[in-house]
């Protein structure tokens, strides 16, 4: 059989890893994880206290509320950041307990590396350098995990010789993912002819860009988030959460970037899935429409905008999200995921498949989402 590959996972930061893997003269740049006078951790920049550096329990959103009140309410902190279990952030240890999760193989998000991008972003000399530590750190991990733990690098498309750099640096180091955020780069969309080099080089590299839940630029005004007392991951946001990577990928599609560039493969993560089932076939419509009442398509396409997307993206979906039933409307498009050990995650990611999933919810009769679509992202087939 082959092996079973969770597509989401996550790897905790060392409180000074950004540091630790930048070059002495850019450490005032880098990113740390330090405590408040209470006892909770923070990611910091500058002094700047960005979001909570939490440690989680899969499946207990409720004690992370708890946590953030006890903080609210001035009480000591209940957990310290180093109190996280060692295989939450030691590879050697996460390869042994991949085991008593029940899967072969995993790949590994960064965790505060989730909540930064869009407040370091106003400086991008410091974005480039935090996000190469994280990338430095990636390629040891990979070396660590002996074929079994698959790290995300983490790449802007801002500066395009730069990712030229960190891409050959990757595949050298074998990181065949990178996590990218699906949202306009310094005012272009992701179609605009200047970023067409930066899919080449993914291609050319060997290397998949990745959009995964992040703290990028949002696609809605910041005004629909004002009010919301949790700046990086407002109510709004979340009931939204797809309409980022529906518009990255409808981008990319009806510009013809896909058909551009028909080796680019794309995965998106923790970003849900449920809404390919009424995007695809509307996106269809749209395109058909928008030509049928100007007289000539936006875009000379060979194929329908939905069958790029269907032929060159895989998508990270959760049991609850009934990927068995998805993939009927959809195609085979899907891949297991547990988001490990985050709070809304789980420990338990093959029995909620089995459970949630009234058919196909098993490896034997699924082997493309438990496995074979996120082997496909990582070009095994090559």
């Amino acid at each position: 059989m082959a092996a079973l590959i969770d597509a989401d996972q996550h790897l905790f930061e060392r409180r000074e890893l950004w540091a630790e893997y930048a070059a002495s003269s850019e450490r005032d740049l880098c990113l740390r994880i330090a405590d408040d006078e209470q006892g909770f951790g923070w990611v910091t920049w500058h002094g700047e206290r960005i979001y909570p550096a939490e440690v989680f329990q899969p499946g207990d959103v409720d004690g992370t509320g708890e946590g953030r009140q006890r903080n609210r309410a001035g009480s000591r902190a209940a957990v310290n950041y180093d109190d996280a279990p060692r295989h939450y952030w030691d590879p050697d240890a996460r390869v042994a307990h991949l085991d008593l999760l029940g899967v072969d193989e995993a790949v590994l998000f960064p965790n505060a590396g989730l909540v930064w991008e869009r407040v370091v972003g106003r400086d991008r000399r410091a974005l480039e350098v935090n996000m190469a530590a994280w990338n430095r750190w990636a390629v040891d991990v990979a070396d660590q995990g002996r074929g079994r733990l698959h790290p995300v690098a983490h790449v802007s498309l801002r500066n395009i010789a730069w990712l030229e750099e960190q891409l050959g640096a990757l595949s050298r180091g074998g990181v065949r993912l990178a996590m990218l955020a699906p949202a306009p780069v310094d005012g272009k969309a992701l179609h605009d002819p200047a970023l067409d080099r930066a899919w080449s080089l993914f291609v050319e590299h060997g290397v998949t860009p990745v959009f995964h839940v992040s703290n990028f630029d949002r696609p809605f005004d910041d005004a629909w988030y004002g009010g919301d007392f949790d700046t990086v991951d407002p109510v709004l946001q979340t009931s939204f959460i797809w309409v980022a990577p529906a518009l990255a990928l409808a981008d990319l599609a009806i510009h013809g970037v896909l058909a551009r560039h028909p080796e680019l493969r794309l995965g998106v993560m923790e970003l849900s899935a449920a809404w390919t089932a009424h995007f695809l076939p509307s996106l269809d419509g749209s395109f058909d429409f928008h030509r049928r009442q100007n007289g000539r398509p936006l875009t000379e396409l060979n194929e329908r905008p939905s069958d790029y997307i269907r032929r060159q993206v895989r998508i990270a979906a959760f049991a609850y999200e009934r990927p068995d039933l998805l993939r009927e409307r959809t195609g085979e498009l899907f891949m297991m995921c547990s988001d490990y050990p985050h709070g809304e995650g789980t420990a338990t990611p093959l029995e909620d498949y089995r459970t949630q999933c009234t058919r196909g919810g098993v490896p034997e009769e699924s082997p493309g989402l438990f496995g074979g679509n996120i082997s496909w992202l990582l070009r095994r087939d090559l």
